[in-house]
């Protein structure tokens, strides 16, 4: 579907259904993170179906990605991508002023938030380190127990 924006530019949405069709989402999947905050259609249609764009499209691919691949909760991609959308505001008000003050402000909080995003990361890689960990301690097992079953034992292990 094809509107045009405010700005009278002509642009391309998807309904809900399409764009959970691409990207393997359900509906209510895409409802749910709308209620959370991580997400808003940018459009509703006159009969007030919600229009996605390609923007749109992306922060649903990112968010599926850190929530399936990375396996972070909403919670902490609620946080990231709050940390983002500050990131782009910090930019653009260090940019319009001239005052060390406010860019000091600025810079203070945009470092508060990199450490919080270094946290949350670093936090994710020990909880992955521990799963690897305990996978190789199975592992090691296994391997003793095949090898006793190899030497003719009956592959008891303790």
């Amino acid at each position: 579907m094809t509107l045009k924006t405010p700005s009278g530019v002509a642009s391309h949405f998807l309904r809900i259904q399409e764009v959970a069709s691409e990207l393997g989402l359900t509906t209510r999947s895409i409802r749910y993170y709308e209620e959370l905050g991580l997400l808003s259609p940018a459009a509703r249609s006159d009969g007030s179906y919600r229009l996605y764009d390609a923007s749109d499209v992306e922060r649903l691919r990112f968010i599926k990605g850190l929530r399936d691949d990375a396996g972070f909760s909403l919670a902490e991609i609620s946080q990231l991508l709050e940390d983002e959308a500050a990131r782009v505001k910090s930019r653009e008000a260090y940019s319009q002023t001239g005052d060390p003050a406010e860019r000091r402000a600025i810079v203070t909080d945009s470092l508060g938030r990199f450490d919080r995003q270094s946290r949350i990361l670093r936090e994710k890689i020990a909880r992955l380190e521990t799963m690897v960990s305990a996978v190789e301690v199975r592992r090691s097992r296994l391997e003793g127990r095949l090898a006793d079953l190899d030497a003719g034992g009956l592959g008891e292990v303790r």
